[in-house]
């Protein structure tokens, strides 16, 4: 909604204990959900679809039908795969786990999160490598789902990112960005961020 220069309000849900007015929005008890004149559509698919239809304007899922379908492809990876054999093991583990139970994470499933986060980041780096974006030449949608699944990774300080200088250099060109300034902001009560995590040059 901020690359298309949308006027929003953002709700804080804690995802481990939604509401019950976001359970009665999303009865899948699921986020994000996104309130429109009346209407409340769910998901982040459902979600950019429709503002891609009601603001054609800045168009995040771009160019011909074979770039636009690379856009898809990527965003589901990040979306789905990333989320799933990544974020879930690490981030689910690190911060899930501490809000939800008080347990400390499970270091065989942290392990598992950071040898799959390896694989991911060396398929991000060559995307990097051979793309202006990670669909092409146009920042897109699948970069946000990129940089989204990425942020907290960074916000625990646990991205190998000098490893990885092409997607380094991209993830610095994301930071500063209309939708990343608010997210740079954010903070997890009683986790403090990495370092260099709002800086936008690392």
């Amino acid at each position: 909604m901020s690359e298309k220069h949308i006027l929003f309000v953002l709700k804080e849900e804690e995802p481990w204990k939604l509401s019950p007015e976001a359970l009665k929005l999303n009865p899948a008890g699921e986020l994000p959900i996104f309130v429109f004149d009346g209407n409340v559509i769910s998901g982040n698919n459902g979600i950019c679809e429709f503002l891609e239809e009601v603001h054609p304007d800045e168009p995040l899922i771009n160019g011909d039908a074979r770039h636009r379908a690379e856009v898809r492809r990527l965003t589901e990876w990040f979306d789905n795969k990333f989320y799933r054999e990544v974020y879930r093991n690490i981030v689910i583990e690190k911060v899930f786990r501490r809000f939800v139970s008080g347990a400390a994470p499970d270091s065989k499933i942290l392990k598992v999160g950071f040898n799959n986060l390896n694989f991911h980041m060396e398929y991000l780096d060559w995307l990097c490598e051979t793309r202006k974006f990670l669909s092409g030449d146009e920042y897109s949608l699948a970069d946000i789902s990129a940089a989204a699944q990425l942020s907290i990774i960074d916000y625990l300080g646990d991205v190998p990112w000098e490893g990885y200088k092409n997607a380094k250099i991209w993830y610095s060109k994301i930071k500063s960005r209309p939708s990343f300034k608010e997210i740079l902001k954010d903070g997890i009560k009683g986790i403090l961020p990495s370092k260099h995590y709002s800086n936008l040059d690392f």
